[in-house]
């Protein structure tokens, strides 16, 4: 399964990079880049909206969908952290997940997608949460 979940994860990231570029985002890699991984950003440049973000991926998660994860002080890190992970396996980023320090400017670290439907489906969950 390992070829499609990437594939899937790929195809999440390059829909999310058109999308929110579109919507006036600055993305990177762009949606027609060479890409190297599967992680996507997303600078938001203001703290609510990609605290809203990062809900929103998780409200359009498969587990733990009606968690609404807040930014907390974690350990090791200056900034304090958001992370939305609606995963069957703790700490698995493959399947999809969004974090982000909440620092100037904003910038969200989004990656995976078990399926490109679900990876779909969090991001307009997510998009539908900052309009």
């Amino acid at each position: 399964m390992a070829p499609q979940v990437v594939s899937s994860s790929l195809k999440t990231a390059i829909f999310t990079s058109y999308l929110l570029e579109k919507l006036g985002y600055f993305v990177q890699p762009r949606f027609d880049e060479k890409r190297s991984d599967i992680v996507q950003t997303i600078q938001f440049g203001e703290e609510e909206k990609l605290i809203k973000y990062c809900q929103g991926i998780q409200s359009g998660s498969a587990v733990d969908s009606n968690s609404v994860p807040m930014p907390w002080d974690m350990p090791g890190y200056t900034d304090k952290v958001i992370m939305a992970a609606g995963a069957f396996t703790m700490g698995s980023s493959i399947e999809l997940s969004c974090d982000a320090p909440i620092r100037a400017p904003y910038v969200a670290f989004q990656q995976g997608g078990l399926t490109y439907e679900y990876g779909k489906l969090g991001v307009l969950k997510a998009i539908q949460n900052i309009l």
